[in-house]
């Protein structure tokens, strides 16, 4: 039997997916008998409903990939009338440049681009954002249509294999464990994942650095490197947080929170009238591990703290950012905005009240003020809790090309 879904489910075909599938984790660039294969995946996806084409090219297998790879596979999902979401290769040092790569793929192909989750990370990076939104208005300008996403948080969250170079990842587990075994090797991941520390999402101190969920030791849930560090009677250096890292891959890995975003960046980037709200997770299991905030309170948190106690944004602007500006981002025509013979998708809250209540050490809470939710016109939360309706529906885009 298949599970009842409880919202609706709108999905993009992924770049990393379809080049696992073609190439596996190879630390390469395809051949064009290779990129044929990745489009025809791309084409098939399109043709069942995705909505468009997704990338993770700062993760393993897509950071591999080069522009020409990427385009090419854009091109196939503009075809068919198709999105191009991107999470950027780089979101510190490098990120006017992985901005541009994002907006040449507009230009080049003419397909409308989305920035996933836009952020800053790093210290040295704090304050770009007027960049980077400066860069988007530009090439809105002159004619892309760019849009964008954000989380309202100063971490983010994603596993600690993030800090590696991506030289060091290549091939899967079994490769990063013997390179891991090669002192020589070692020392060199050792080095790039403790500038990735110093300078990007480590933000330059081991108590940025949290755990979120670690299978081989869960005790360690929640905790931070540095008191890790201080357990284990460690000192509290980059390089041992370094070394942390490694053991942590060695024993299959783990999801971390990296505390390395500036608040000034979040509100600035809020504020920007082409950027809606998102959570950029999975669902949590309430209870399980120590996941990001974001997973309970993203939307509640913008109603609450930014609208009403911050005035960053109006009432309005938040819902709009919210509802109809990702539908329309999507290219759902009947969803989005209360009127007539559209899908009945509402929230019914308590503008006053309205306010998050998870945090990064006590996760599992669930917000305030939000009073009815319905799905497809299903009621499926009322102010005594959730009815057991389940009323989603898995969303196809409109197919054929166009």
């Amino acid at each position: 039997a298949t599970t009842p879904l409880g919202p609706n489910l709108a999905l993009l075909v992924g770049h990393n997916d379809v080049r696992r599938e073609v190439m596996g984790e190879a630390g390469r660039l395809a051949t064009q008998d290779e990129v044929k294969a990745m489009q025809a995946l791309v084409a098939k996806a399109m043709e069942e409903g995705a909505f468009g084409l997704s990338t993770g090219l700062k993760y393993v297998p897509g950071v591999y990939s080069d522009y020409a790879e990427v385009k090419a596979l854009a091109g196939t999902a503009h075809q068919y009338g198709g999105i191009f979401t991107s999470h950027m290769r780089d979101e510190g040092a490098l990120i006017t440049e992985a901005l541009e790569e994002v907006i040449a793929i507009s230009e080049d192909t003419g397909i409308p681009v989305h920035v996933s989750h836009h952020k800053l990370v790093g210290l040295p990076n704090w304050g770009h954002s007027e960049t980077t939104l400066g860069m988007i208005t530009a090439a809105r300008e002159k004619g892309m249509d760019v849009t964008l996403d954000q989380y309202p948080y100063t971490a983010s969250s994603t596993r600690f294999s993030i800090l590696f170079p991506p030289w060091s990842l290549a091939g899967g587990h079994g490769e990063v464990l013997k390179r891991l075994g090669d002192p020589a090797t070692r020392a060199k991941v050792k080095d790039g994942i403790e500038k990735n520390i110093r300078e990007d999402r480590g933000g330059g101190d081991p108590e940025r650095l949290q755990i979120a969920h670690f299978a081989a030791n869960p005790e360690w849930d929640g905790l931070t490197f540095g008191q890790v560090l201080a357990q284990q009677g460690r000192a509290q250096t980059l390089a041992n947080a370094a070394e942390l890292a490694m053991e942590i891959e060695e024993q299959g890995g783990a999801q971390g929170i990296f505390h390395a975003i500036d608040e000034k960046d979040v509100t600035q980037i809020m504020a920007y009238p082409f950027t809606s709200v998102a959570t950029d997770t999975a669902g949590a299991i309430p209870g399980e591990g120590n996941p990001h905030p974001r997973s309970y309170g993203s939307y509640p948190r913008v109603l609450g703290r930014y609208v009403r106690e911050q005035g960053t944004l109006t009432l309005p602007e938040a819902i709009h950012k919210m509802t109809a500006l990702p539908a329309q981002r999507m290219d759902l025509t009947d969803r989005g905005t209360l009127a007539e013979q559209y899908r009945a998708d509402i929230v019914i809250f308590d503008p006053q009240a309205v306010i998050d209540n998870a945090t990064f050490t006590a996760p599992h809470q669930y917000p305030t003020g939000i009073e009815y939710i319905l799905v497809n016109g299903v009621i499926v939360k009322t102010p005594q809790g959730m009815t057991g309706q389940h009323a989603g529906e898995i969303l196809t885009h409109r197919a054929g090309k166009v």
